[in-house]
């Protein structure tokens, strides 16, 4: 059999127009603003006019810790919608939009793959409906304004050492992590050590996912701290006077995205922070509209379930008032033999013992969303050829002693037909399993205190240390009044630690905080772990090396 790259299948698609997709969706055509024909924005209004009707259940995907054999997580999203649409479920597929620094990094998109794909998958992946460059419009506007406050005679005695507002641009640019600006003499600024993030990261990101109305986005972007006073006050966009034309800039990017699956299942792509750096959850807006039109909503979350679910669990429900009713945990083999210590190229070798090793990655994560989070969970293995009766047989047998169900997935290859066994676990587990969720952590604790519970907890750390510098931030942050904001943990992906080369269920490890900061806006304090970045950088073959446009306009080598 040839094979086909993902892009050589979303191009041989047959799409409908995106009316028809809004049609099957029960979205009126004038609540649409299409962008071409086959992808369009969904007027907010919509939402309002859905206000009596129940609301569907709501299915969370995530998966065991990442590795470079690649696990499949938005693959098994859409898979499983279109499964669920093919046994005759109405159901909505949410997810999050694309950053351009993946797409032309390493780790690729984020439209899914094989048979399972949300389409125009291209626009997707790229400029889409241009939400990123408004996001980072917003955000450098705020940054420009900030300094020419200070240019301008500094009225709000703004002390320049203690700017902690950052400019952005959605690419890996290492080169920005750290720069000098406002060189060459008075007339070009104040000089002072700065940087860039990943807008994927910037809190106007983690703004857009969280509001729920326009009203809403102008009082987060008010909110946000830029910097701080000489005498130790917080200073806002709001004292700026700068939240009113942000969000003039991002009227349009807060209205959720339609596209469609391979097999036409109405999608939302909306919103998209990293998980390992942001809350990495799809927008509160689009989950909520979703809700209301679908008797089921499939939505995923970034990275891990340590970090992906957590925070969806832990910021974007207790925000959005969400109630999952059940979450998906998937894995592969593959990926299971590495966190046994199995090297790439071995990954296709049956090795039981290996696989043995890596499993207990599988199970904590799992432990985690049945024993913390107390969900109905089904554990989806993303098949591959390789893969035998006996490993399947072994990852089956471990997962049943925590009374979880294992359903295989093969959505990649065969579409929705590979993804029923998934679907009728899914809603036997939502229908016969106990529902009991709860975030892991309340309003009423310390920052430290709940840095603690989601370390040990949910990473199984046997403690925290915080720097001194972090130790005091944490406890002005509470003094200035933001001790009741939920913690969003930035850590590696990689490891249940912040030690990207602890693979498995390490044992026996502290975690280390080294800094925080506030998202006022947002509503949450980010702490800062290990080494992790906020903006990433190009690997040594970067994946843009590969991308290319041929003479009638076609995109090629895009994955």
């Amino acid at each position: 059999m040839d094979y086909k790259t993902d892009i050589e299948i979303a191009q041989e698609n047959q799409m409908l127009p995106i009316f028809q997709v809004a049609e099957a969706a029960g979205i009126p055509e004038h609540y649409l603003e299409p962008y071409g024909r086959y992808k369009a924005k969904v007027d907010l209004s919509l939402l309002d006019s859905l206000a009596d009707k129940p609301d569907g259940k709501l299915i969370l995907v995530t998966a065991i810790s990442p590795t470079p054999a690649g696990e499949g997580k938005t693959t098994t999203s859409v898979g499983l919608a279109d499964a669920m649409h093919r046994i005759g479920k109405k159901v909505l597929l949410c997810l999050r939009e694309p950053s351009l620094g993946p797409v032309f990094g390493i780790k690729g998109g984020a439209a899914g793959g094989g048979y399972a794909q949300v389409v125009p998958m291209e626009d997707i992946n790229l400029h889409f409906t241009g939400d990123m460059h408004a996001i980072g419009a917003a955000n450098n506007l705020l940054a420009a304004m900030l300094d020419n406050h200070i240019f301008q005679g500094n009225e709000l005695q703004i002390d320049v050492r203690r700017i902690t507002w950052k400019r952005c641009v959605d690419m890996n640019d290492r080169q920005l992590r750290v720069i000098t600006d406002g060189l060459g003499g008075r007339v070009n600024g104040v000089p002072r050590e700065d940087g860039f993030d990943i807008t994927v990261a910037s809190e106007i990101m983690a703004i857009l996912c969280l509001s729920s109305s326009l009203a809403d986005l102008k009082a987060r972007l008010g909110r946000i701290v830029v910097g701080y006073t000489r005498e130790d006050r917080p200073v806002t966009a709001g004292d700026l006077k700068a939240q009113g034309a942000m969000a003039a800039l991002l009227k349009d990017a807060l209205k959720p995205n339609l596209v469609q699956t391979l097999e036409h299942t109405p999608s939302f792509v909306h919103g998209g922070p990293f998980a390992n750096i942001a809350h990495g959850c799809n927008s509160i807006t689009a989950t909520k509209t979703a809700l209301k039109l679908a008797d089921y909503v499939v939505t995923e979350a970034g990275f891990g379930a340590d970090l992906g679910a957590e925070k969806f669990l832990d910021i974007k429900c207790r925000f959005g008032g969400l109630t999952p009713a059940a979450a998906v945990l998937v894995a592969t083999v593959r990926a299971l033999k590495h966190h046994g210590g199995v090297s790439k190229e071995h990954l296709g070798e049956e090795n039981l013992p290996a696989l043995k090793k890596g499993l207990p990655n599988l199970l904590h994560h799992l432990e985690n969303l049945t024993n913390r989070y107390r969900l109905p969970v089904v554990v989806a293995i993303n098949r591959f050829p390789q893969d035998t009766e006996a490993e399947l047989a072994l990852i089956r047998e471990e997962c049943a002693k925590l009374g979880a169900s294992v359903a295989l997935s093969e959505v990649w290859a065969k579409g929705s037909e590979g993804g029923v066994e998934l679907a009728e676990a899914v809603l036997d587990a939502i229908d016969e399993k106990e529902n009991r969720f709860s975030p892991l952590y309340g309003d009423d604790l310390s920052l430290k205190e709940k840095v603690e519970t989601v370390a040990c907890q949910v990473y199984g750390a046997d403690g925290v240390d915080f720097t001194p510098a972090a130790a005091k931030e944490l406890s002005r942050l509470e003094t200035l009044g933001f001790g009741r904001f939920p913690v969003c943990m930035a850590k590696t992906q990689y490891s249940f630690s912040d030690d990207p080369a602890k693979l498995g269920w390490p044992k026996g490890f502290r975690i280390t905080v080294r800094g925080a900061k506030v998202s006022a806006g947002a509503g949450f304090v980010v702490v800062l772990t290990g080494d992790i970045m906020t903006m990433p950088g190009l690997p040594k073959v970067p994946a843009a090396q590969s991308i290319d446009v041929d003479d009638t306009g076609k995109i090629i080598g895009l994955f």
